[in-house]
């Protein structure tokens, strides 16, 4: 549930009566670790370090005929795109040649 769905759901419900318990809203946002007091080796890292690292180890990693086979399609498209690129600019440069220059 968002921020702004959650502000008009409180707008809408009646007020507490003195004394009833609160309702307690649920946080949207993600969650950080307790920094570290133990005075650890690694205790001195920035926040930013620590969220990149955790989000590093959330990452679903490719296997390696993925990776092969990705790499195989990469290289045969650039290939193809290369020589129909090169091709071009020997027809333009043939036009070019033919056209102006004679």
């Amino acid at each position: 549930m968002s921020n702004r769905a959650l502000r008009r759901q409180q707008t809408r419900e009646p007020k507490a009566k003195k004394g009833a318990a609160k309702r307690a809203i649920p946080s949207t946002g993600p969650s950080r670790p307790s920094p570290s007091r133990s005075g650890g080796i690694l205790s001195w890292r920035p926040q930013i370090l620590v969220d990149v690292i955790t989000e590093l180890r959330k990452v679903v990693w490719p296997s390696r005929p993925d990776v092969l086979h990705l790499t195989v399609v990469v290289v045969i498209v650039t290939l193809i795109l290369g020589a129909v690129l090169g091709a071009i600019d020997i027809g333009f440069g043939y036009i070019i040649d033919e056209a102006l220059l004679n």
